[in-house]
């Protein structure tokens, strides 16, 4: 290689050992419709033994925010991927679409192969995890852009639907039951607040939390692709939202028309204990932690009120602790009571 180069800042022999550490993670996430291997210019995927009638092609692309300053301070990268995946699946997902293939993105200061190899095993878990294969990607060494430690993740998905299943709300009424799904925690979403309320704490102490602060902080997102998928196949699923950044309040007006908003009971679910602690050690009031995070529902979908206790029966079946959180009501946007 190049002594010049790598004199610069870039090794391109620990990009070609990183590459290595890659292979056996990315190998768990192949589908029989991916075509030749890692190392090509671009990913190759075959749709000809899809049976839609009319395929629409969904896609998504996402980060993972602050919550890498987190992965920094605690040296710990195997989550993050993770992560990645999910904020981008779960968006196709809220369309009704079945993830098929993911590139990703890794740019950072120093290209240390061990850690590169803890971030793709993570991506490639979320990867199995939603069904979707891991057909590229690029890991981008830019000294003097990001300090050794550190880098950024950014990540794309591809997905398919049959046109008629597409998930748009627009079939949304007045009466329909909203069903929530129960998040893993934070997620990956409101983390520059995050990060400014715990800025003083011991990220190794748990503050009477289950497990350490730092470690509850890293839980990863939660990936909603086969349950939702299965759901979608079965029955009539009129709106998903997907509870990201803006939290309940900037979220399920997405999926609403004009005119109709949604009623929630905020005792319907069990709030994760890391949210009453934030909101405690913030000082935050109750109705900001609901514009910011997703208080333990990362997915909401709207269904017939005739058919809500069968997509819960569906969804635990498949392994998914569903509730009933709301009703479609004739006001628009987002009302609480509890």
């Amino acid at each position: 290689m190049s002594e010049v180069y790598k004199n610069a800042g870039v090794d391109v022999e620990k990009g070609y050992e990183a590459v290595e550490r890659m292979q056996k993670h990315i190998a768990k996430t192949t589908r029989p419709e991916v075509l030749g291997g890692i190392g090509s210019f671009a990913g190759l995927f075959e749709l000809t033994s899809f049976q839609f009638k009319e395929p629409v092609m969904v896609s998504g692309t996402d980060g993972v925010g602050t919550k890498l300053k987190l992965a920094f301070d605690l040296n710990r990268h195997d989550s993050v991927g993770i992560d990645l995946v999910a904020m981008c699946v779960n968006d196709i997902v809220a369309q009704g679409a079945q993830p098929l293939f993911f590139l990703d993105y890794i740019a950072c200061g120093k290209n240390d192969p061990e850690m590169i190899e803890q971030i793709v095993a993570g991506i490639s878990q979320g990867c199995v995890d939603s069904g979707a294969a891991l057909i590229g990607g690029e890991t981008a060494e830019m000294p003097g852009m990001y300090d050794p430690s550190e880098y950024d993740l950014a990540g794309f998905v591809v997905g398919i639907a049959e046109k008629d299943k597409l998930v748009t709300g627009e079939a949304i009424a007045e009466g329909d039951f909203v069903i929530g799904l129960p998040s893993s925690g934070i997620h990956s979403n409101g983390y520059s607040l995050v990060r400014q309320i715990v800025a003083d704490l011991d990220l190794e102490e748990s503050y009477d939390l289950q497990k350490p602060l730092g470690e509850v902080l890293l839980t990863p997102t939660k990936i909603y692709a086969k349950t939702v998928t299965k759901v979608v196949e079965k029955y009539t699923v009129k709106g998903i939202s997907h509870i990201t950044g803006g939290g309940f309040y900037e979220n399920l007006p997405r999926m609403l028309p004009n005119g109709l908003g949604v009623q929630i009971d905020s005792n319907s679910w069990d709030v994760p204990e890391i949210f009453s602690f934030l909101q405690k050690q913030g000082n935050i009031a109750k109705e900001e932690m609901y514009g910011v995070f997703n208080m333990g529902i990362g997915m909401a979908l709207v269904v017939n009120r005739e058919d809500a206790e069968r997509v819960i029966a569906e969804l635990l079946q498949n392994g998914e602790e569903a509730s009933i959180i709301g009703t479609v009501v004739p006001n628009e946007g987002v009302h609480f009571s509890s």
